[in-house]
């Protein structure tokens, strides 16, 4: 569009242009090209981006093409990365799906067929164990696979027939057959193999063989389910309580989403659900149920924060992608593994066999 001076400036600029006819005019900018309204596919003109910053009920800020649309509008939709996470970044439904499937196998191998618990035991170190081996190796550890496999069912065994003497037993000849195996290999990176192949045979099978003799009483499934609960307490206690007033990391160099907030959650709810099912399941004093469930919380908790600081050291985020909405069965014992024998040795105490 051109321009028209006033009448009462023509005269002004005419005399300017008369003065200065000696200077070259400057080459006139040339006109834009009309550009095409881009539209889209149903026909209506879509908005141009408006710039970043708060606009009142449109998101005009459409870096993908689609037209205006109310905030209310959008969020109705389905995303088109797939189902939403939860603020913990889990996907909450799969997540609760594997966790009720896994609790029902347990409960299961417990109150119908008590070996069959034991062989549930054997499977899920066994795999625990495959993790393991699998995620050291992506550094270059090479720890030995077979006799840390072959580890599981000796513990397991010798832990039920014997208790923890013998356990310990089968564990220093694990580590020394898991040392023999890695000769094989050579000198290079001796040493580390070695202690990596302690660290996962202490770590797992050692520590999951107390569940077994958890099971051994009479009462034993019961001790058992009591545990299990508490755990599964205080992760629901930590993840409501951090999802809803986390402000303060607890560690955020190991487990970033870990706060203060989220460890009273755990503590709070192990300490109230354990005051009622030890009464209810081993019919002992609320005040033990307290301190069984804040102990096993804590326990629970630096088995959280162990799991984490291992996967950080790897730079890996699961140890496998196995369950849905947790990861590897390693990422669901990490708690658990702690936690069986702290409850191990204050079941013990607060509720002793045969007493």
């Amino acid at each position: 569009m051109s321009y028209v001076d006033p009448p009462d400036r023509q005269g002004s600029r005419a005399r300017h242009r008369a003065r200065h006819a000696d200077v070259a005019a400057p080459e006139p900018y040339p006109e834009p090209a009309p550009q095409p309204v881009p539209y889209d596919k149903d026909g209506t003109a879509i908005i141009p981006a408006y710039p970043k910053g708060p606009v009142d009920e449109l998101d005009l800020n459409l870096e993908d093409g689609r037209t205006a649309r109310s905030r209310e509008q959008r969020a109705s939709e389905p995303s088109p990365q797939g189902p939403r996470k939860s603020r913990a970044g889990r996907n909450l439904p799969a997540a609760i799906g594997v966790g009720v499937t896994l609790g029902a196998i347990v409960i299961v191998s417990l109150f119908v067929w008590r070996p069959a618990f034991l062989g549930l035991i054997v499977l899920a170190t066994g795999i625990g164990v495959f993790e393991m081996v699998r995620a050291v190796r992506g550094t270059g550890i090479r720890a030995p696979l077979i006799p840390l496999l072959l580890a599981c069912p000796v513990m397991v065994g010798l832990a039920w027939e014997g208790g923890t003497e013998p356990l310990i037993l089968g564990l220093t000849l694990s580590v020394v057959a898991a040392l023999i195996w890695r000769l094989a290999d050579g000198p290079a990176g001796y040493q580390r193999d070695a202690t990596t192949a302690a660290l996962i045979a202490v770590y797992v099978p050692f520590l999951a063989s107390f569940a077994v003799m958890l099971d051994k009483p009479h009462d034993g499934p019961l001790r058992v389910v009591l545990t299990l609960a508490s755990v599964v307490l205080s992760d629901t206690g930590g993840y409501a309580a951090g999802v809803f007033f986390g402000q303060h990391p607890m560690a955020p160099s190991i487990s970033p989403k870990k706060s203060w907030e989220g460890l009273c959650g755990s503590l709070l709810a192990t300490g109230l659900g354990g005051a009622v099912l030890i009464d209810l399941l081993l019919h002992e004093p609320w005040w033990h149920g307290v301190i069984f469930g804040v102990a096993v919380s804590i326990a629970a908790v630096v088995g959280d924060l162990t799991e984490s600081l291992i996967k950080r050291d790897l730079k890996i985020k699961d140890m496998s992608n196995l369950l849905p909405g947790h990861g590897g069965l390693m990422d669901r014992l990490d708690s658990i593994l702690f936690a069986i024998p702290t409850a191990f040795v204050l079941l013990s105490v607060l509720a002793p066999v045969g007493k």
